[in-house]
């Protein structure tokens, strides 16, 4: 059993909806492009990094929450009026963020995996 829950959602709504129903609880939120049937990202930098984060979530705090979201596809997250860079001012995909912090890792910093420990282990 798992320490930390892990949550996919699609989109704005959807990932709006998971942040809504874990209120108080510390939310790690991980952004990247769409997947195609076969399992394959449109963004390269996401494919990249997806292991190197997942290869860190065991250092996840005890009661926290991992949400991988997939933000659309690639027109979509080019549109600079999509509701993630509008609303939650992401600027690349992959992002991993701690939601309601400043924290959060951009695209090439998302391969580090210290830099992704980091994340998950210093409040």
């Amino acid at each position: 059993m798992s320490k930390y829950e892990e949550v996919s959602v699609h989109g704005y709504e959807e990932f709006c909806q998971a942040v809504a129903n874990r209120k108080g609880k510390d939310i790690f939120a991980y952004f990247s492009g769409d997947k195609d049937a076969s399992g394959n990202s449109w963004c390269p930098d996401c494919v990249k990094a997806e292991p190197v984060v997942r290869g860190e979530m065991g250092h996840l705090p005890e009661d926290s929450v991992f949400i991988y979201c997939q933000v659309g596809e690639r027109a979509y997250w080019k549109d600079p009026n999509n509701d993630f860079k509008k609303t939650l001012k992401l600027t690349g995909v992959p992002t991993l963020l701690r939601y309601g912090t400043p924290q959060k890792l951009v695209e090439e910093e998302c391969f580090k995996s210290e830099l992704v420990r980091m994340m998950f282990t210093e409040d």
